[in-house]
């Protein structure tokens, strides 16, 4: 019931590659039906980290209720699983409020675990981690990356050589349950939701990469070199947090820690969410329940407006049943 958007919705999803205008069609699609938002963005969850990830106005929250939005702080890591089990939750209570829960982001994992559900793995080993850490320092993480190749082929496939946080944790599962997370990952139980998803498709590549760069100079125009150097001078914060390794702050923190020029972090930085925006593209083009929008003008978001009209039927019958 989670896959086809052709099924009468419980909730309705907004994916889309960085820039492509997720926050504005849906505060559009606030003016016109009962939404909320439930943010699936693995960066604005933390408290103090509003600059760098564009995070929605105090107005646009006041104006439509979002959700996990400034749940963490920057010290503490936020999960996939965390994540699906406060999803879920939002969906419940948004929808006994009588309203559609409208799911906005482009953190693709959180929407692939939200959708397939996750899978039955064991929890975190901190002295194994200190140990593939240690191995990874003396080896590099392309090293550990081929040995998972050797173990679990399926996964190091899904995995970038230089991902060290999913390389240690499939190296974590196998040595810790003698299986693979690929095979592990199939028995996951999928969403109790039907979800309606749609993705927001860039004009073209080259305006995609113009509207990143324009982005990212209007935030340093509005502090976000402040905002990194703030949280890099609280003194408690591991550079291989996930908060501190999000694109633009992990940039701009080794300007910070001098090893590079302000122009050297900002162009890398640049490049990152390029990267960022061109795996999100390909994540989507792979999903065929995915519907596209190619403009936020009224002719184009008919489907989706239609979407959230079923799911508000559904879930006033629903009430008032």
């Amino acid at each position: 019931m989670h896959g086809a958007t052709a099924a009468v919705p419980d909730a309705v999803c907004i994916l889309g590659p960085t820039c492509t205008g997720k926050t504005a069609l849906a505060l559009q699609l606030a003016g016109r039906f009962p939404i909320e938002v439930v943010s699936v963005d693995s960066a604005l969850v933390y408290r103090g980290m509003d600059v760098g990830t564009s995070k929605p106005s105090a107005a646009e929250r006041a104006a439509v209720p979002h959700h996990l939005i400034d749940i963490c702080d920057p010290s503490e890591p936020y999960s996939a699983g965390r994540f699906r089990r406060d999803a879920l939750d939002c969906i419940a209570q948004i929808r006994k409020r009588g309203r559609v829960p409208l799911l906005v982001g482009g953190t693709m994992l959180y929407f692939r675990v939200l959708v397939q559900g996750l899978a039955p793995l064991p929890q975190a080993d901190a002295t194994l981690r200190a140990e593939l850490d240690a191995q990874a320092h003396a080896l590099g993480w392309p090293a550990l990356h081929a040995r998972l190749a050797e173990v679990d082929p399926a996964a190091a496939a899904r995995i970038r050589p230089n991902d060290a946080q999913r390389i240690q944790r499939a190296l974590e599962v196998w040595r810790l349950t003698g299986q693979r997370l690929s095979d592990l990952q199939e028995r996951a139980e999928p969403s109790p939701y039907t979800l309606a998803r749609f993705a927001l498709m860039p004009v073209s590549r080259e305006m995609l990469y113009e509207r990143i760069d324009a982005r990212f100079d209007a935030m340093m125009a509005a502090g976000f070199l402040d905002e990194v150097r703030r949280l890099r001078d609280r003194g408690d914060l591991d550079p291989e947090l996930p908060s501190r390794r999000a694109v633009g702050y992990r940039q701009l923190s080794k300007y910070l820690d001098g090893a590079t020029t302000l122009e050297q972090a900002i162009a890398a930085a640049r490049q990152a969410t390029r990267n960022l925006a061109k795996r999100q593209l390909t994540w989507l083009r792979a999903d065929p329940d995915i519907k596209w929008i190619s403009t936020l003008e009224d002719r184009d978001l008919v489907p989706i407006s239609d979407a959230v009209t079923s799911a508000y039927g559904k879930i006033g019958c629903r009430v008032v049943c």
